[in-house]
């Protein structure tokens, strides 16, 4: 939660607000000092002695280069199971696609917000984007005359063949991939934006209305770090079969 509820927060401080931050937990406390998120308020940033913390971080729109880096050097060694190179590449592409979606299309003025955290016990990781934009709902009716409830224009826009690209700008294969990968390793893709919700947990997917908004978009991906499977392409595996 550390990415949307940090987006507030940014937004509540850039408006002449002074936030200050108490009566924490220990064990939260200690894990948020460690990602980074409690520094801007006054706490010490502590050491990521088990290397389990994806650090908090504020992007601006045009930073994918460095976006790209920093997924790239703390989601490694985070128990991502096995994959071949071509596949990890389409993974990090996905990635990559649900940044450059909000920095494209939400027209945030408060930048984008990512954070992660490794459960060993619980063989989970979890990676978290969010922005406060204009919402998927606002994107797809700027596109033309489509107009969604915000759960529906999170399925639309979550779907393989549908993309809110203009031009000649490829796009999609990324994500496309990346939710068949969640699919297949029992994780999950929970989505939120405006009032809409959208999950895929486990292979099945789940749609509702929420009954207060959330001002912007979050996606959280959460990965199955017990999974014992390799991975690969279909394409991969169908050049393997050719004598």
């Amino acid at each position: 939660m550390c990415a949307p509820f940090g987006a507030i927060l940014h937004r509540t401080r850039q408006s002449i607000n002074t936030v200050s931050i108490r009566n924490i937990q220990d064990r939260v406390r200690t894990i948020l000092c460690k990602n980074g998120f409690l520094e801007p308020y006054g706490f010490p940033l502590m050491a990521n002695t088990h290397g389990t913390t994806i650090p908090y971080k504020l992007f601006k729109p045009t930073d994918l280069s460095y976006f790209n880096s920093y997924v790239k050097a703390y989601l490694r060694g985070k128990g991502i199971p096995d994959m071949t190179e071509a596949l990890r590449k389409k993974f990090y592409e996905g990635i990559m696609e649900i940044f450059s979606n909000a920095a494209t299309h939400s027209e945030t003025k408060m930048g984008i917000h990512a954070c992660g955290q490794l459960f060993p016990k619980k063989d989970r990781l979890e990676f978290s984007i969010s922005d406060l934009g204009i919402g998927i709902r606002m994107s797809i009716l700027q596109m033309g005359d489509i107009d969604f409830t915000a759960a529906k224009a999170i399925q639309w826009a979550i779907a393989g063949r549908n993309t809110t690209r203009r031009g000649a700008t490829p796009g999609g294969s990324g994500l496309k991939i990346l939710r068949e990968f969640v699919k297949k390793n029992n994780g999950r893709i929970q989505i939120v934006s405006d009032k809409g919700y959208w999950e895929l947990n486990r292979g099945e997917e789940r749609l509702k209305t929420l009954e207060h908004p959330f001002p912007g978009t979050v996606v959280n991906l959460e990965f199955n770090t017990a999974d014992p499977k390799s991975y690969r392409l279909a394409s991969e595996a169908q050049a393997q079969d050719i004598p």
